[in-house]
């Protein structure tokens, strides 16, 4: 039987498994894990600093999140 609380994650992506992301203005603040993934096989969130730079990487999973203008 599935689990109720889990079973409507079968259509997110899988968390982490991308290496680089491309995000635009409108995605701001960003976040690893991003938004649509699986929590349960992912890291604690944390806040890509995105706002002074154009590029940065996740301190986690080493996701690289490139800022597209």
């Amino acid at each position: 039987m599935p689990n109720p609380d889990t079973a409507a994650q079968s259509n997110l992506k899988e968390s982490c498994a991308e290496t680089t992301y491309e995000v635009t203005e409108s995605d701001l603040p960003v976040h690893c894990p991003m938004p649509g993934t699986t929590l349960w096989n992912s890291h604690p969130r944390v806040y890509i600093p995105l706002d002074q730079q154009t590029e940065a990487k996740c301190p986690y999973c080493g996701a690289n999140y490139k800022l597209i203008k």
